[in-house]
This record gives C-alpha cells, sequence and structure tokens, in this order.
C-alpha cells in the first residue's frame, strides 16, 4: 500500500503496556488478525494471556461436539504457541448458545482479576463486522459483557463474591475491540503476517471442514490485515490490526 485515500489516518496504538489478556467466544478468534499482533507484542517481551468461553465444540459440522471442544481446544492452544502464547484458559458456555448475562460478565471480570493486565483485547460486539460481513451471535454477546466486565473488574460491589473467592479489584488500563466498523487505532503488523497465518493454519480439523470455496488461512489472513492497513491509511504500512481503543484511565 504506497498511498493514501482522503481519508483520516488512524492513529498508531501505543504499545506502553506490559500484560494483555484477549478474550473471545471461540477457537479461531484470535487467530483472524489479532493473533498477528499478538505475534509482535510476545517478541517484544509482553505477557499475554488468552480467555475463550467456549471450547468450539459446535464449529466442526462433521465431528460430534464431544469430540470436536477437545480437538478445538488442542487446536487452540496449539496456535497460540506459534505466537507466543503459553496460557489458554477456557470457560463453560455452550458454543452457539452463548448469551449476554451477569455470569457471562463474571466470568470475564473474574478472569481480568485473576490475570491483571494492562490492555484487555476482545472481539467488536457490532451486528456488522468490518467489511458489512453479519457478526455472530456469540461474538456480539462476548465482545458486549467483555466491555461490561472491564468495568465490573474494578469495582468490589458489584460481584463481592470475586473478593471471596480471592479475586481483589484491578483496573484495566486500556480495552480495545478488534474487527470494528469505526476503528480508531491501528497496529503495524507487516512483519507477522506469516506466522499468523501459520497460527490460524493449526486449526487443522476445523479448517478442513470448511466449504471448499471458503479462502484459506494464506489468503484469508493478509486479506483481513490489508483491509486493516486500508482503515489505517499510513503510507508505508501494507498489513495493520485495526482497532476501537477506549482508554479507560
Amino acid at each position: 500500500m504506497d498511498s493514501v485515500s482522503n481519508a483520516p489516518a488512524l492513529e498508531l496504538f501505543p504499545e506502553d503496556f506490559e500484560s494483555v489478556l484477549c478474550v473471545v467466544a471461540h477457537p479461531d478468534d484470535i487467530e483472524y488478525g489479532t493473533a498477528a499482533a499478538v505475534a509482535k507484542w510476545t517478541e517484544a517481551g509482553k505477557t499475554v494471556t488468552y480467555f475463550l468461553l467456549t471450547r468450539g465444540e459446535a464449529g466442526i459440522d462433521t465431528m460430534h461436539p464431544d469430540e470436536a471442544g477437545a480437538v478445538r481446544e488442542a487446536e487452540e492452544r496449539a496456535s497460540a504457541a506459534v505466537v507466543g502464547v503459553t496460557e489458554v484458559d477456557f470457560g463453560t458456555h455452550r458454543d452457539g448458545n452463548v448469551e449476554y448475562s451477569l455470569a457471562l460478565r463474571r466470568d470475564i471480570a473474574r478472569e481480568i482479576r485473576r490475570r491483571r493486565p494492562d490492555l484487555v483485547i476482545t472481539g467488536d460486539y457490532g451486528n456488522r463486522f468490518v467489511g458489512g460481513m453479519l457478526n455472530q451471535a456469540d461474538h456480539r454477546a462476548v465482545g458486549l459483557a467483555c466491555a461490561d466486565a472491564v468495568a465490573d473488574a474494578g469495582n468490589r460491589w458489584i460481584f463481592p463474591e470475586l473478593v471471596d473467592e480471592g479475586f481483589e479489584p484491578w483496573h484495566v488500563k486500556v480495552l480495545a475491540f478488534a474487527g470494528p466498523m469505526t476503528p480508531t487505532h491501528y497496529v503495524d503488523v507487516g512483519d507477522k503476517v506469516e506466522v499468523a497465518v501459520a497460527s490460524l493454519e493449526e486449526h487443522a480439523a476445523y479448517n478442513s471442514a470448511l466449504p471448499d470455496d471458503f479462502p484459506k488461512p494464506a489468503q484469508l489472513v493478509p486479506m483481513i490485515l490489508e483491509m486493516g492497513a486500508k482503515a489505517a491509511n499510513v503510507e508505508g504500512v501494507t498489513h495493520a490490526l485495526a482497532l476501537d481503543v477506549v482508554n479507560r484511565r
């Protein structure tokens, strides 16, 4: 991307943080773009952990959920390792049936208090992804619950039972949404495209069950990151993760 449009450029996402928690609904959600930034951050010595609310057990049409859950959990751990992440935790919510609820907020707030991250990244909870595709129900529920759980994590009186469990309040400095229709910042990941592709390729069972005409990781990941670069609108940036950033304090 050698030229820029007349649209205003996004701000470069500052990297003055030490720890990150990625909160998503399913195995592979992080690998559709965010993993490129994760690779950059772990290489720089930052601590990144993952929290997935489901095990993705309903994601493979040819495999019963009782079998698919374990397969997809293993694939997520392998894909995380490719980008330098060793701490991957899973919730107990049912894939495809995640509902926005106090229980969902509590589970995310508990993980935030346990991990105590500077930055929380989740998926955008709008009805559509950037590019106009319809956003999936679990993504919307988790994104919105995570937005609220970031505030919940800092207030001891919203879920006082978490304090009883030993999880003191924690104030997240920055909340960011990946895949937004209206991004505010970008992460330049031009040198992390190949490792991001390799991370998504670890989801072998899931990818093999997708329709034949669905883009393969080597096509899809660069396409997503090129869209991020187009949104960034900065000369010389060829691949980027676009984020909608909320500064908490």
